[in-house]
């Protein structure tokens, strides 16, 4: 009988260790990967681009690629988590090619950007703001688009209310970035769904400091006539149903793709001649001023 109890108290300290490493402990550590600089070096600009700095609002540098258009409308091309102008280099040569400037951006703390890290982006509302602020300063720039690759999508759309400049957003993969954004989908209210997920995000905002942004459908809500093109990886249920949500709080000016067989942002890997031809056939509708044709 001892041996017994024993035995089952062994089993259940096994279970309450597993149980407090799956649901605090590792997302606590992700929480902290989160606020690790993502500092990396950048190649050499593609051709046709130049090296340019932008500066935020609050005196973060912000390291960029530049391509004026032949047209007038320019887009704002933004990364994902983690990752850098590197990652864009496919996306802004089929822009580029369609007659579009193009600024492509290292978000704050990530690439060769200064600024503390925070890669859910809570505060890179102010990046979208320097390179709003950076094209309107160009006499060839008329008309400004944005594209983000998932959380650069979710920067552009949280940031759509308070510029209006970017009057077309292209999120490619996006789906939340903050609490309020999570629970917004009714799948995701029940606690055993987000109780990790919150605790990540709790423990983001007291290791950075930062205040988590507007909620991304609100921000399109009250985007006025901004226009959206979402895009789902097919293989990503999650995707899909942020993506639906997002397009109903449009109110008529979103559009949704869901690209068959696709995993997170592997659309344009996976179907690039479609994905090409929706991205510009949406970019040439969005922003008539001085946009080439197909």
């Amino acid at each position: 009988m001892h041996l017994t109890r024993s035995f089952t108290r062994r089993i259940l300290i096994a279970v309450a260790a597993l149980l407090l490493l799956v649901y605090i402990a590792l997302p606590v550590l992700f929480g902290v990967f989160v606020v690790i600089p993502a500092g990396a070096e950048v190649g050499a600009p593609p051709s046709g681009f130049e090296e340019v700095t932008l500066v935020a609002e609050d005196g973060v540098p912000l390291a960029a690629w530049y391509a004026p258009p032949s047209g007038t409308a320019a887009i704002i091309l933004i990364h994902g988590a983690g990752g850098s102008r590197e990652d864009l280099r496919p996306y802004a040569a089929m822009l580029k090619k369609h007659g579009y400037g193009v600024l492509a951006i290292d978000m704050r703390g990530h690439g060769m950007s200064g600024g503390a890290t925070n890669q859910f982006g809570w505060e890179s509302g102010r990046d979208v703001g320097a390179a709003v602020a950076f094209l309107e300063g160009r006499e060839e720039v008329a008309a400004i688009g944005g594209m983000g690759l998932s959380l650069g999508g979710e920067v552009l759309m949280g940031a759509a209310s308070e510029y209006p400049e970017v009057r077309a957003i292209v999120a490619d993969g996006a789906t939340h970035r903050s609490p309020d954004d999570l629970v917004a989908l009714e799948s995701e209210r029940p606690l055993y769904r987000s109780f990790t997920a919150l605790l990540m995000y709790a423990a983001v905002g007291v290791l950075s400091g930062d205040h988590t942004p507007e909620p991304i459908r609100d921000s399109i809500g009250d985007a006025g006539s901004t226009e959206f093109l979402l895009i789902a990886g097919g293989e990503k249920p999650m995707e899909e149903a942020f993506g639906r949500m997002y397009a109903l709080s449009a109110d008529g000016r979103a559009s949704l793709w869901i690209a068959p067989g696709a995993g997170h942002t592997e659309a344009f890997a996976l179907l690039p001649d479609e994905y090409e031809r929706r991205v510009v056939a949406f970019f040439n509708e969005a922003l008539p001023v001085g946009a080439p044709s197909l």
